[in-house]
């Protein structure tokens, strides 16, 4: 079945018309959001069927297809039955923050050859090696 979008010419002839709706979340932002559709089956005029998706009196592209996160236009984003948008949202992982750049032996090197504060030495800390434990 080919998909139409954006013609409404044939939307008066629809020869049925189902409702579906589905439940997104988008892997990237952590967003869930549910749309109800109308999907609209046609004959055009060659006698192909075509499938025309329908929210809100517009004929929107197919969700099925390359759905996109109305947040961040990812189209990293999952497909759920309805009513699946706040069981998804509790698992998924939160947005990554930002991440340090690793270090590298250069750096490190750097690091440890910086002075760093004296350690106060206690007679006690040299002379836990002499020390017997009881049996």
């Amino acid at each position: 079945m080919s998909e139409i979008t954006g013609r409404t010419s044939l939307r008066s002839a629809a020869k049925a018309v189902v409702h579906e709706s589905y439940s997104f979340a988008c892997m990237r932002c952590g967003l869930g959001w549910e749309q109800s559709y109308e999907i609209e089956h046609h004959t055009d005029a060659d006698g192909q069927d075509v499938v025309m998706y329908v929210v809100d009196g517009r004929v929107v592209p197919s969700p099925l297809q390359r759905p996109r996160c109305q947040h961040c236009d990812s189209h990293v984003v999952r497909i759920m039955r309805p009513g699946r948008v706040t069981s998804a949202a509790h698992r998924l992982a939160p947005p990554a923050g930002p991440v340090e750049a690793p270090t590298t032996v250069a750096e490190q090197a750097a690091e440890q050859a910086q002075p760093k504060e004296p350690h106060h030495w206690h007679l006690s800390d040299l002379l836990h090696v002499f020390h017997r434990k009881a049996v």
